[in-house]
Order: structure tokens, then sequence, then C-alpha cells
């Protein structure tokens, strides 16, 4: 019996997907592996703009000689979609280990959002197509008022407390500029670090929006700290400042978009 989160039949007819289905690990492990490509869901015709620009940074990227960061490899279905029924693929790469390095996650973060600094000079228009809850959850995080009334509505207890805790810490800037030049970044870094058979990291998962890298940067170690084992000393140099307003919009970011959100997780961080 197909397992009820996988690729249906006719997905994988037209990415001409071969061999086993197994699951991947990383991300949000709904990722599935078919001969040589990574098939994950989620992705609708919206987001067909990131393709052209992921290809052609993955191709240059990989051009680079000795290569210092890598990028998945998106493939259009047979028919030249880049999307069917929500899933897209990218091209598998053989031999990789998750990379739970913190400093070398942000070293990955620093160079992957330069590249596409330069590649992308422009808010693409696809991205206000985007409807999922952490699209929603992201505006609701630099819009102190939406972020109060969203926890109103949440039923986990002790949210709506942690939310204005987190808003109270806000330096009543709430200009997205604030927290530097905004540009496209990967807001989802921290479990979608590879490292492949040569030890150079491999990105995958592109999980884009229009923000700065310091708050995609903060999101990352926040991430690391909650889920990938980072000592909690890693938000030392996020309590002040810049950096804090940064991680403070990271955290409702990602406690109003984790649905259930484990609240005493993120109490016990000491950010509110």
């Amino acid at each position: 019996m197909p397992h009820p989160g996988q690729p249906p039949d006719h997905v994988l007819d037209l990415f001409a997907a071969e061999g086993v289905l197994e699951p991947l690990p990383g991300g949000q492990g709904t990722t599935w592996r078919a001969g040589d490509l990574a098939l994950s869901p989620g992705h609708g015709p919206e987001d067909a703009w990131l393709a052209p620009i992921q290809a052609r940074l993955a191709v240059r990227l990989d051009e680079e000689s000795p290569r210092s960061l890598r990028l998945a490899l998106p493939v259009p279905a047979r028919d030249g979609s880049l999307t069917v029924d929500g899933w897209a693929a990218t091209r598998f790469e053989d031999g990789t280990t998750p990379c739970l390095d913190l400093p070398t996650l942000r070293a990955t973060a620093h160079l992957l959002h330069a590249h596409l600094a330069s590649a992308v000079t422009e808010r693409p228009a696809g991205l206000d197509a985007r409807t999922d809850r952490w699209t929603d959850a992201e505006h609701q995080a630099y819009d102190a008022d939406a972020a109060v009334v969203a926890a109103a509505l949440r039923p986990e207890p002790g949210l709506a407390d942690l939310v204005a805790g987190l808003v109270d810490g806000l330096d009543g800037t709430d200009s997205s500029d604030s927290l530097g030049r905004e540009q496209l970044v990967h807001r989802d870094l921290a479990g979608n670090v590879l490292l492949d058979a040569a030890g150079v990291p491999f990105v995958i998962d592109f999980s884009p929006t229009w923000r700065s890298p310091l708050w995609a940067e903060a999101v990352l170690v926040l991430d690391a700290v909650l889920w990938h084992d980072a000592p909690v000393g890693a938000l030392d140099d996020w309590r002040t400042g810049t950096a804090r307003q940064a991680v403070l919009r990271a955290a409702l970011f990602r406690v109003l978009s984790d649905r259930p959100c484990d609240v005493p997780r993120y109490a016990a961080l000491g950010l509110a």
C-alpha cells in the first residue's frame, strides 16, 4: 500500500522518476527519492519563477573551481512543467550527509545570500502569490498588532503571553529595512544544508522570501538551537541591538508558523 505522504504515480510518471521510492531525512521530512530525483510537495505554479533562478545559480556554482557552495538543481517534468500537482523535483545528490555545524551553516548562509544578491536585484513578483502558513506568519512577525491577534486565536496555552513578550522586546521600528537591505533569501536553511562527498555545503529545499540576510540568519541560528542541538549560548550574540530585533522577529515567525507551537521550548530560550 502506498505511503499517504509519497508522490502519486502520475507525478512520478510526469517527472520520469525511476527506482524505489524512499523518504529522505532533513527539512520537514516530506521529500522522497526516486532514482536520481528528489521530489518534494508544497509547490504550486506560483513558484515557477524560482526554478530558472535556482538552476542558473546551481550551474554557476558547480562550475567554480574549487567549489565552495552548491545548490540543488531543479528538474522539469516531461511536459516542461516545473510543478505537478504541488510536487517539484530536483536532482538527487548521492553521498551527502546532514550539516549540523553552526559555523558552517552560517558561512553557507552568508555565501548563498551574497550570490543571490548579485543574481536577483529586484523583488520577484511571484512572491506575492504565496499563501502558505509560513508566509502568513512571516508577515505577522513584521506586524506587531497582527502577531498579537494571530496568537490570541490559537489554542496553545501560553502562546499569547509568549508572543506578547516577544513583541514587547521590539524597538518600535516596524520598517522592514531596519534590519538591513532586503533581498531574496532562503528562510529555512538550518535543516536544509547537506555536505557533499567532498565536504562542500549543498543547499536543498529552497524556501524563498524577500527579507534581510540578517533575519534569515537569525531564523537559522534559532532553528539550530531549538532543533539541531546547537548550544543555547549560540544566541548570546543575538540578545542586544539590531541582532536582537532580528531574532525577535525570527522567533515570532517560528512560533506563529509552528502548528502546534511548543511554547515551553521557545520560552526557555529567554528571548521574551
